[in-house]
């Protein structure tokens, strides 16, 4: 990144700085993969060019679709603009088939197709590794007001409606993913962060016999290799559809 542009925060996978408009920020995505609240490190030459150009794809979608984002557009195939926010210290999970934390703090067996959507919400804090927090919780930190988080929940349930369309148009099965939200300097709520396979369970519907083939950040988690090879499986089919 060009000198002229501060670096206002760095975190696992990216690194935002600023820009000429002081309402924009420049947002760049890194080569690096943690798991496991950064317990597990790599680096994968390429794999922050293809979040940035999946998550610009998609914010791109969700935006026709009337939902709020803070993405503006492509800097290049490594950066984005995105509007200026003040992050919401929560993580919004929605899952639509049972996986990974829920399978092992619940009795739920992996691979159950939920009745309906389950949204768990997180504490963003990785000093308390990120713990599942609740409405009250929530009102008694004094982090959004009910008015506001009855909005992110209504906004979230409407993004899953259209990923996993969209997702499913392409192939590929929306297991779970996980959505940031900020204040933008209107104080209006946006759609932030990324949505890639480093947030997203995406499995192939193209396999047979019920065989899960994961296309996403489970092949570092689980040490399955071929993570640049999957995600670039989803940004072709993305570009083939879209």
């Amino acid at each position: 990144m060009n000198n002229k542009y501060e670096l206002i925060y760095e975190g696992k996978a990216k690194k935002v700085f600023s820009h000429d408009d002081k309402d924009k920020v420049l947002i760049e995505f890194k080569d690096d993969a943690t798991a496991f609240n950064a317990l597990k490190k790599a680096q994968f030459e390429g794999k922050g060019r293809l979040n940035c150009l999946i998550s610009a794809r998609i914010f791109e979608l969700l935006k026709k679709n009337n939902i709020p984002t803070h993405f503006l557009e492509l800097k290049n195939e490594h950066t984005m603009i995105a509007q200026k926010i003040k992050v919401i210290p929560l993580e919004i999970v929605i899952r639509n088939t049972a996986y990974g934390s829920l399978c092992k703090q619940t009795t739920i067996k992996p691979g159950t197709l939920l009745s309906k959507p389950l949204l768990d919400i997180y504490l963003k804090n990785d000093e308390l590794n990120d713990p599942l927090i609740t409405k009250d919780r929530i009102a008694l930190m004094n982090i959004v007001s009910s008015c506001d988080l009855d909005l992110i929940i209504d906004l979230t349930l409407k993004i899953n409606v259209i990923l996993k369309s969209f997702f499913k148009s392409i192939q590929l099965k929306l297991v779970d993913f996980k959505l940031e939200f900020g204040y933008d300097f209107e104080n209006k709520i946006l759609l932030c962060d990324e949505i890639s396979p480093d947030n997203c369970r995406l499995w192939d519907l193209n396999q047979k016999n019920g065989t899960i083939v994961s296309l996403d950040k489970d092949r570092f988690r689980n040490d399955l290799g071929g993570l640049i090879e999957a995600y670039s499986e989803i940004n072709r089919r993305i570009n083939d559809f879209i």
